[in-house]
């Protein structure tokens, strides 16, 4: 059976005992090894929590500005957008660090139906 799938952010992760898995490009992957962050999200579960800037010029969410800087003489109009945000760790246990995690094997589920 294909591990269960969770929808985030518009996208599918598969998940872990019903965590789910965010690939990132910020961590190695070397001989097949790597690492992997392990994140409670949360204030009322004293975890991880995301700060955002109020009140921006140009506000157009969250800590997202939007600053038009003109026009081309191609006529192509050109936008500077800015995120600004930071995070908090509530306590130390929020944060956990899995190491010398094997992804270079795994199982394929083909293989299984196919029977």
């Amino acid at each position: 059976m294909p591990p269960a799938t969770v929808n985030l952010f518009g996208s599918s992760f598969i998940t872990w005992r019903g965590i789910p898995l965010v690939p990132s490009n910020k961590l190695k992957i070397e001989n097949g090894k790597t690492q992997i962050l392990l994140l409670r999200t949360g204030e009322s579960r004293q975890g991880v929590v995301g700060l955002y800037q109020p009140g921006l010029p140009g506000e157009q969410g969250l800590g997202l500005s939007v600053k038009f800087t003109g026009i081309s003489r191609k006529a192509i109009a050109s936008y500077l957008v800015s995120l600004y945000s930071s995070l908090a760790v509530l306590t130390e246990d929020a944060v956990a660090v899995l190491e010398n995690v094997e992804v270079g094997k795994y199982h394929d589920y083909k293989d299984t139906y196919s029977k």
